[in-house]
């Protein structure tokens, strides 16, 4: 995968920029897919143990946990003085558990570097898969239905802010609410007349239910960092005299439709057109500070630096706005794209006629333009939250299973353009 994979620090790294240095001339470090093969990090090599302490009733009273993992020769991981276990501590993060403990052990050996990010999990995936793993023998164990065994011990939506068993910060969630759904998309209440129905045809039919609570868009200053520096980005917007406006970060798009999203959340803000702004990332000469593209982090990080510049300009150009309508700023109001004086809502001025205001009847002591940066840095994690649910067939003779259906329900927060989400 392209993804987490890319952040670490490789040695290759280092001795292109020593040689560079050194040579004074440019240095290309190539490597073949043999070579990335067997010298980049892989994740996975973790062994895990667990137990719950639980009611009769199904109420969840405490959990404990324990790794071994393996991380190959040495770190290269975004943070080596840290998170030695990666976002093991994840887990249970949607559900109220008074008590939890976790354990880890890291071994070295003569394996590449591993331990880190794979496909973003940063041991998230390991994490998820086990508590499910939990959370299904429990119910079993205790014969409560697995549904109703997840809906009582969910954090409940008036819960929130929630600090998990592990000490992540939760700030919002609709746990149940997402259950609900992806149940009644896979018809759970008919699942017992249709497994008995299967058995009629020497079947067997099974249901499984996965959930999912992945920290993203690192992240605060505060834990959050790579090779020491902090992990906010920031934005750059300038707004031509002529209203049509451009806007800089710096993170790069690699197919998630940057430039379709900063240019929305610009239009949100400012109502100007988005066919009138013009998005550039990766430019190194012109691009502000961006901590780039990965974890699920660009528009929670960046696109939040892009919403906070254009709040930027609209609250100077609402000074521009005041002194083109002869009012105080107190008595103006503002609408999409547009500025108006309370007590006379038809005499107003667009946000294009205060952008050429800013090159040319500027208020006194005002400096000229309309541009600004912003710098963004995330006071928390985001928790997404998704439930998975898989009915398979298998045939008993012959051991050959079928999935017949998958039901995934993702609340993934606002949709900023739902069709670059779906």
């Amino acid at each position: 995968g392209g993804f987490g994979k890319k952040v670490p620090v490789y040695p290759g790294y280092v001795c292109s920029i020593l040689a560079s240095i050194l040579l004074e001339r440019p240095v290309k470090w190539i490597e073949d897919k043999s070579g990335n093969l067997i010298s980049t990090h892989y994740a996975r090599d973790v062994y895990l143990k667990g137990e719950m302490a639980l009611r009769q009733d199904g109420k969840i009273l405490a959990v404990r946990m324990h790794t071994d993992s393996d991380h190959g020769a040495f770190f290269s991981d975004a943070q080596p003085s840290k998170f030695k276990i990666g976002l093991m501590h994840s887990a249970f993060a949607a559900y109220d558990i008074p008590v939890a403990h976790l354990t880890a052990r890291g071994t070295y050996s003569n394996k590449a570097p591993g331990g880190v990010a794979y496909r973003c999990s940063f041991r998230v995936t390991e994490a998820m898969f086990f508590q499910e793993r939990m959370m299904q023998a429990a119910a079993a164990d205790l014969g409560i239905d697995q549904a109703a065994f997840r809906r009582m011990n969910f954090v409940r939506d008036d819960d929130f802010p929630h600090r998990t068993p592990f000490g992540f910060l939760t700030d919002s969630g609709q746990y149940a609410k997402c259950l609900d759904v992806g149940l009644k998309a896979t018809d759970y209440e008919n699942f017992r007349a249709r497994q008995a129905e299967a058995r009629t045809r020497g079947k067997l039919l099974g249901l499984g239910i996965s959930t999912m609570t992945e920290p993203l868009g690192a992240g605060n200053s505060r834990e959050y960092d790579i090779l020491g520096i902090k992990m906010f980005d920031s934005a750059d917007l300038k707004i031509h005299m002529t209203g049509k406006a451009i806007v800089r970060t710096g993170a790069k798009t690699q197919g998630q439709g940057h430039e379709t999203t900063w240019a929305q959340i610009v239009s949100h803000e400012l109502g100007i057109p988005a066919q009138d702004i013009v998005v550039e990332e990766g430019d190194t000469d012109t691009a502000p500070f961006g901590m780039g593209t990965y974890a699920s982090r660009s528009t929670p990080v960046a696109g939040a630096a892009v919403a906070m510049v254009s709040r930027k300009i609209r609250a100077k150009a609402r000074k521009l706005a005041a002194h083109l309508l002869e009012v105080s700023e107190e008595d103006v109001e503002w609408e999409l794209g547009r500025f108006y004086v309370r007590s006379a809502p038809d005499r107003g001025v667009t946000i294009q006629e205060c952008a050429m205001a800013a090159y040319s009847n500027m208020p006194d002591g005002m400096e000229p333009g309309l541009e600004n940066t912003a710098y963004y840095d995330p006071p928390n994690l985001t928790w997404p939250f998704a439930v998975y649910i898989v009915t398979v067939e298998v045939d008993p003779e012959t051991g050959v299973w079928d999935v017949l259906r998958m039901v995934a329900v993702d609340d993934c927060g606002v949709r900023i353009n739902p069709m670059i989400v779906e």
